[in-house]
């Protein structure tokens, strides 16, 4: 049995996907929101929180392999500490729940962040650590701090192995996470920046998870990115994809920061979380390059989709999402 947490997230439903596609037996966790994986003979689905340390020693009965998938992104200020309890007390207690339950192997999914994105004209490596001076939010920290607590289970004796994605692209839910880019475009927002960040299809992410779990590597950490582009040759790439209108405006620093400050104070009227804040906007004009060489020199024969495709056929799925509403 293989154990799948934050099943109900876009990289969490598409690995889901992909395991039972493969004839896999899976049992997937989720917090709140249903996975979004159609039933299956092979499937499990079960509501556990990762903080319940009671409930994630009995989800883990019969399971021999871990993906832990489950974390939390926010770049808002008030939500530092729900990001502390979730992605390193949760990763620390699946981890603790692995050990105990003799699992064979654990996949963590960390993130790019947690390699410290902030470095002028560096390419970014698997090397590389995050510390104050590298980092720009506090999501980057605590996944970081989830790392650690996998490295503490390597040293405890549980094969593990980390993956950092960068941006992940699928047609999810775009009302939430990394999605929301297409809903962006979509809705014709006039705004681009020229900052660089890398990009990677979903479908690839999940595969190269697989690859290495099925593999014999472990006790390493992977850079999951196909492409480094900017976030203009996105935007205009969805456009395309949807035959709107590009953005055209481009975003300064100095618009990106009274950005922000206006969105903070905005949402402080409206309760609702700010779309733009500090981090976002500084993140949104860095340019960050990933190299993704050390997964083809493990995995030879993996082989990443070209960006170009991934957006085209993104587009094209949400497309049909909204034309059968």
């Amino acid at each position: 049995m293989i154990l799948v947490t934050g099943a109900s997230g876009l990289l969490g439903a598409e690995l889901t996907a992909q395991l039972l596609e493969q004839g896999k037996k899976v049992k997937a966790i989720y917090h709140k929101r249903p996975v979004a994986v159609p039933a299956h003979p092979n499937l499990m689905v079960v509501q556990c929180d990762i903080l319940d340390v009671i409930g994630l020693q009995e989800v883990m009965q019969d399971v021999v392999e871990v993906y832990h998938c489950a974390g939390l992104v926010s770049f808002t200020p008030g939500n530092a500490q729900m990001l502390f309890k979730v992605n390193v007390e949760g990763t620390a207690n699946i981890v603790n729940a692995s050990l105990d339950a003799g699992v064979k192997k654990l996949l963590h999914v960390s993130s790019v962040a947690a390699l410290g994105r902030i470095r002028d004209n560096e390419i970014i490596t698997e090397s590389m650590q995050w510390t104050e001076e590298t980092s720009n939010s506090r999501y980057g920290e605590t996944k970081y701090l989830g790392e650690l607590e996998v490295w503490r289970g390597i040293a405890e004796g549980l094969p593990a192995v980390i993956v950092n994605p960068s941006i992940i692209i699928g047609a999810g839910d775009w009302n939430d996470g990394s999605t929301g880019i297409f809903k962006s475009v979509y809705d014709e927002f006039p705004w681009y920046s020229e900052g660089v960040t890398g990009f990677i299809d979903v479908r690839d992410a999940g595969k190269a998870m697989i690859q290495l779990m099925d593999s014999n590597i472990h006790s390493e950490r992977f850079i999951l990115s196909a492409e480094n582009a900017s976030y203009k040759d996105v935007f205009h790439l969805i456009a395309a994809g949807f035959k709107k209108r590009p953005a055209y405006k481009k975003v300064t620093p100095f618009l990106a920061g009274f950005v922000w400050r206006l969105a903070s104070i905005k949402s402080r009227f409206t309760g609702k979380a700010a779309l733009v804040t500090k981090e976002t906007a500084k993140t949104a004009l860095t340019k960050v390059f990933f190299d993704n060489s050390k997964l083809k020199k493990f995995l030879p024969s993996f082989s990443y989709r070209s960006l170009q495709v991934t957006i085209s056929e993104t587009c094209a799925a949400l497309q049909q999402k909204l034309n059968n509403h």
